[in-house]
């Protein structure tokens, strides 16, 4: 088995690229009934891609997303993916991920892709927002971390936030399980601080961040909102904390409020 190394930029696989996207338009989009929108929004050049994170480690609107800029972009402007170093490390996962364009989350790597004039995804909430409880799938949860503004700032790249509604409805997370997370030790030992009490299928009560399961045929709403630039941008930005919090309330509310709207157009759907 081939391990891809998690900094290497050179890696990814455009026509493993071309057939994932080929299956998930033939699997993915109509099983979620998936509709994209906004892409013409996005600039040319560098740019953050930043996007609230669904469905746990399966996260299918992020290939959904990442299929229809395929289509309407090009190649150039699919994502490159920050990953969390222990699931992109997987036996399996990384022999899959890293060749679509996964790379471990370091501000090196993100410098390195956007001086090459790349697009970056990244999911600030990480498994707080991946894991959180379904009554909560309507929120954009980021749990307080701004690393990914610092980024945008001292790098001088736009943001461009992609809002998903529904992928966060392919299960039923009861809880989000920080208090297990420290129980376990799972903070400590592998950088989780969720341990998901959830159901689904075919699993039945699944307790821990399960790797996968069948996800429930719910629709999936995504936009690429305008993009969002700042007026002060660079190192000494980056490093003004207020600054930084009044730049992330921006985009978050942003996010916040997209994602009510997609909620909304969601249930009126249902109606038809």
């Amino acid at each position: 088995m081939r391990w891809y190394d998690l900094d290497d930029l050179e890696q990814r696989d455009a026509r493993l690229i071309e057939r994932l996207v080929a299956v998930t338009d033939r699997v993915l989009k109509p099983w979620f009934r998936a509709e994209v929108r906004g892409l013409e929004r996005i600039p040319e050049g560098a740019a953050l891609y930043v996007g609230n994170h669904n469905a746990g480690l399966m996260t299918p609107d992020t290939f959904l997303f990442g299929a229809a800029v395929y289509h309407a972009r090009g190649l150039g402007d699919v994502p490159y993916g920050l990953g969390h170093e222990v699931a992109i490390g997987l036996p399996g996962i990384n022999q899959v991920i890293v060749p679509l364009g996964a790379v471990r989350a370091s501000h090196e790597n993100a410098h390195r892709l956007f001086q090459a004039g790349r697009k970056v995804l990244v999911y600030p909430g990480g498994d707080f927002d991946a894991m959180r409880p379904y009554r909560h799938r309507d929120r954009i949860v980021f749990g307080g971390r701004r690393g990914y503004l610092k980024l945008a700032l001292r790098e001088a790249v736009p943001i461009v936030p992609v809002v998903a509604a529904g992928a966060h409805a392919t299960f039923r997370i009861l809880d989000d399980g920080r208090w297990l997370a420290r129980l376990l030790r799972a903070d400590r030992l592998l950088r989780i601080k969720v341990w998901p009490i959830t159901l689904c299928l075919p699993w039945g009560l699944l307790v821990g961040p399960g790797l996968f399961y069948l996800p429930w045929p719910t629709r999936i709403l995504i936009e690429a909102l305008e993009p969002i630039r700042f007026e002060r941008t660079g190192p000494e930005a980056a490093a003004d904390e207020a600054y930084v919090r009044a730049c992330a309330d921006r985009v978050e509310g942003t996010m916040q409020a997209a994602l009510t709207r997609l909620a909304r157009a969601r249930e009126a759907l249902k109606h038809k």
